[in-house]
């Protein structure tokens, strides 16, 4: 009798193949130009992400038999998403601590001059003061320490509920009963 792999084993394989895809993605846009990691272009690794998952959940949907309850698909979605997220925030670590420690800097002024340029398009240029400016900064170069990872992961991890949410809902397949 053949045994069904679990869905901590399929998401840990997809989990583990999307971070890489991931890592391999980030780092090809960090030797094209760095900035654009302080762009919106990054929503759409957010994007083949999504998809990514997708395509992993059919397949393991398929290899189940043709149908997974939704609650299989959500566990599959969201542990994916997190072991993905998981290798995703190692590697951005490595490369803001270890391969360019002056990248945070250069992306924390992108973020601010993206920031100043929205502002200015709505004619708020002059509406903070040097203190909030410098503050602002500060909390844009926080994100690229440690604890500012360690964060955005916890806020990452209810984000990947919903998608997780979401996806489980397209993954899901019940099997046909017949009714007498």
């Amino acid at each position: 009798m053949e045994t069904q792999e679990t869905p901590f084993k399929a998401a840990l394989r997809s989990g583990m193949i999307l971070g890489l895809i991931s890592l391999v993605i980030s780092y090809l846009v960090y030797f094209v130009d760095a900035t654009l990691f302080a762009s919106s272009w990054m929503l759409l690794l957010v994007a083949l992400t999504f998809v990514l998952v997708l395509v992993f959940g059919f397949s393991y949907r398929k290899e189940l038999g043709g149908y997974i309850s939704f609650g299989a698909a959500f566990q599959f979605s969201f542990l994916t998403l997190i072991i993905a997220g998981v290798i995703g925030m190692i590697g951005q670590l490595l490369l803001y601590m270890v391969i360019d420690p002056a990248l945070p800097q250069v992306l924390a002024d992108q973020q601010m001059q993206n920031t100043m340029e929205i502002m200015e398009s709505f004619g708020a240029s002059d509406a903070m003061s040097t203190e909030q400016m410098d503050e602002m900064k500060q909390g844009f170069l926080d994100g690229y320490t440690v604890g500012g990872q360690l964060k955005a992961f916890g806020f990452a991890l209810i984000i990947y509920a919903i998608i997780a949410l979401i996806l489980g809902a397209i993954i899901k397949r019940k099997e046909p009963t017949s009714s007498y």
